[in-house]
């Protein structure tokens, strides 16, 4: 009678610690509490005396309890370090000889979907009281299965909140290019824009100052992503400031350089190209600031040269160390390839880059083209080139032709 009355009151503990750790769950009590609550009912309802609690977080298992154990026992086990002998639920852990769990009475592997997730170690109060190894398993996998899918739940949340703020990052970045490109007699424009993720870190503009001057540009700044988005935002909003206040070439310069130091310490940097073409005085003036040369074709001679007259990557120092202002004259009809190092950067499948001088040669064989037609050759050559090889990098080609 007596021994019923034992097992009764028992079943009734075990009920209640079931009860409480279910009841937590359901009300999305955080990691901490329903770890809590799970040594509570241990201790308190199944008669444990001490208990050690390893959960697994990517490859190595962290100690989540450790209560009434008087010896030194890991904070972490590795993965590598546990022979899973599930056919015979032994376990074989390689622990340094500073470590043991010999005062530990036995453990218990915790198991999802054939999936090792937790070890379970413990001690009973008393040897005269039965354990119920089957039940503390089963509770002990409830815990943990919570603790997994409070986990998973948190990282889709935060993945739902990235692809959140890319996207936004990506409107803002598609904000910063033109909405449309010239395509008159005068000015024929062309962009081809891959980005290497949602949010890419190129950037080329087009800005009419007046009916006759108009400037062009093109940048790749350090870094990809959210932050490479904002700071190329800030770097137009700081240009097109500069280009309306009728600054000097080498002060407008000069203070796109000043502004990025001082909004990223140094640690950021942008290559960047900025020509001005005056149609009225037939003049180009630019500045290659450790950009990539465009590439300036000249119509009535049939040639081509690199435009590499300027300075060196913006952001990187205090002070520009040197700027010279390219000029070139007499220019009436003349195409410009503009572009950034995503272009002869990417590879084939031998990891051969396409490289400069191939683009070079192209040009130089399709000479002052309609920039629309040029595009399509040249895609269609370089995509023979790479066969379908995935690019490294951003790649950006602004090509205009004046007349």
């Amino acid at each position: 009678m007596l021994d019923d009355t034992y097992k009764y009151q028992r079943k009734e503990l075990e009920l209640k610690a079931l009860l409480e750790i279910t009841q937590a769950i359901n009300e999305n009590q955080s990691e901490a509490t329903l770890v809590n609550i799970f040594k509570f009912t241990c201790l308190v309802h199944l008669d444990i005396k001490s208990l050690i609690l390893y959960v697994l977080k990517k490859d190595v298992f962290e100690r989540k309890i450790s209560h009434g154990v008087k010896g030194k026992v890991p904070v972490t086990l590795e993965s590598a370090a546990i022979l899973d002998k599930k056919e015979s639920g032994q376990l074989q852990i390689q622990l340094g000889e500073e470590y043991t769990f010999e005062e530990l009475e036995t453990y218990l592997p915790v198991y999802h979907k054939d999936k090792l997730l937790a070890i379970l170690f413990l001690k009973r109060k008393s040897e005269e009281m039965e354990l119920d190894l089957d039940f503390t398993q089963a509770l002990a996998n409830i815990l943990v299965v919570a603790l997994e899918n409070k986990r998973f739940a948190r990282k889709q949340l935060e993945q739902e909140v990235l692809n959140r703020e890319v996207e936004i990052a990506s409107q803002v970045q598609q904000m910063l290019f033109p909405s449309s490109l010239p395509n008159t007699p005068e000015l024929k424009a062309m962009v081809t824009y891959y980005p290497h993720s949602m949010v890419g870190g190129d950037y080329y503009d087009l800005i009419q100052k007046s009916s006759d001057v108009l400037y062009f540009c093109i940048a790749d700044v350090s870094g990809k992503g959210i932050s490479a988005a904002l700071l190329m935002s800030n770097f137009q909003a700081a240009l097109r400031t500069l280009l309306r206040s009728d600054a000097d070439f080498n002060v407008i310069i000069h203070q796109l350089n000043y502004t990025l130091i001082e909004n990223t310490k140094g640690e950021r940097f942008i290559t960047f190209f900025l020509g001005e073409y005056n149609r009225k005085t037939k003049k180009l003036r630019y500045v290659n600031a450790g950009h990539n040369p465009p590439i300036l074709c000249w119509e009535r001679t049939k040639k081509s040269e690199l435009l590499e007259a300027g300075t060196t990557i913006l952001g990187a120092f205090d002070e520009l160390p040197f700027l010279e202002v390219g000029e070139r004259e007499n220019l009436e009809n003349f195409t410009v390839h503009l572009y950034t190092d995503g272009l002869t950067e990417s590879m084939n499948a031998e990891e051969e880059e396409f490289g400069e001088e191939r683009f070079q040669q192209f040009v130089n064989e399709h000479l002052c083209m309609n920039p629309e037609d040029f595009h399509q050759e040249f895609f269609d050559k370089m995509q023979a080139f790479t066969q379908q090889i995935p690019l490294r990098d951003d790649l950006t080609l602004l090509s205009l032709r004046f007349r």
